[in-house]
């Protein structure tokens, strides 16, 4: 009942957004957008969307210190964003750290936290690349406050892991020191962290977090071109600055409570930032809704064939995500 409650927000935000995206565009000119489509361009689109994602897993197992083998990380990850796709909250990342806790020697508590920094570093990108879009960008003096908040936030939350990293045992002391009373939560809550803080340890070693940044730049680097590509086979007068801008708010739009996905959120933050550009609302939404489509397909391929090669199903991985999650409360 109380996660029922929970979904309610993004529900209604999802919808509201929904309404006002339909009430916009003209079907006519949406359709005609979809036909006239450069496919050649989207097809090269496909393939990079799909070379993100193996790229995308790199940059985990990068962060997870080489541990699990590639190929767990690469259908684990794949799951993980499929299930984002279907499940409410973004139980995909807890998924798939789950799910990868199964395949290997390591920890749901210690996976954790490496997800947790890929995610904050994703957050760093996406407002480095929206502030640096915003100079070419007419009528969106508003998002750089929205970047420079995103962005100092992010620095912040960065300083405090590293210091939690560097004084895990000083944390630790202090944990057990407040937690006496309680002794079962000492135990479990003890454990954790240990874990929690093993997995924060990537943030000290230097060589390891260049090569994590390394990994991470060209995955944003191929997202980039990616997205310019799709946005060049609906306006073929596309400038690669509208794909900054763009990728920065769809980073930015799925960071908002709605329905799993992003349903909404992500074709309003796309089709907003390209209707900035082209004042094209019906053609804009073309292009969000094939970006939602490539998110579905990469995922769903390489998602599914994990799935079916560990002979689970969605239904199944929920079910076992929520007894896991209740265990741990």
């Amino acid at each position: 009942m109380k996660d029922k409650k929970r979904l309610i927000p993004g529900a209604l935000i999802s919808l509201a957004l929904i309404a006002a995206i339909l009430y916009f565009v003209d079907f006519h000119t949406l359709w005609n957008a979809i036909r006239t489509a450069n496919y050649r361009i989207l097809a090269f689109s496909v393939a990079l969307s799909f070379l993100w994602l193996i790229v995308r897993a790199k940059v985990w197992q990068t962060l997870l210190r080489d541990k699990p083998k590639y190929m767990d990380v690469l259908f684990s990850a794949s799951e993980g964003y499929l299930l984002n796709n279907f499940l409410p909250f973004r139980l995909g990342e807890l998924g798939r750290a789950f799910l990868l806790s199964r395949k290997t020697d390591m920890t749901f508590s210690e996976i954790l936290p490496t997800i947790i920094i890929e995610r904050v570093i994703d957050l760093a990108f996406s407002a480095a690349i929206l502030l640096a879009a915003l100079p070419f960008v007419v009528g969106a003096e508003g998002s750089g406050q929205i970047g420079y908040i995103v962005g100092g936030v992010v620095f912040f939350g960065l300083v405090m892991m590293y210091v939690l990293a560097r004084n895990n045992q000083w944390a630790l002391d202090l944990f057990h020191k407040l937690s006496a009373r309680w002794p079962t939560l000492q135990k479990i809550g003890g454990s954790f962290l240990e874990s929690f803080f093993q997995g924060l340890g990537v943030l000290t070693d230097g060589w390891l977090f260049l090569r994590f940044l390394f990994w991470m730049t060209l995955n944003w680097v191929i997202a980039l071109v990616a997205y310019y590509l799709i946005i060049l086979a609906f306006f073929p007068q596309a400038q690669p600055v509208w794909t900054l801008f763009v990728l920065g708010a769809a980073a930015f739009g799925g960071a908002i409570p709605a329905l799993p996905g992003g349903v909404g959120t992500f074709e309003g933050a796309v089709s907003g930032a390209l209707v900035l550009f082209t004042h094209d609302q019906s053609t804009a939404l073309a292009v969000a809704l094939t970006s939602r489509l490539y998110n579905y397909l990469n995922s769903g391929v390489i998602g599914g064939i994990g799935l079916m090669r560990e002979g689970q199903t969605l239904s199944g991985v929920y079910q076992q995500i929520l007894s896991f999650r209740k265990k741990e409360e």
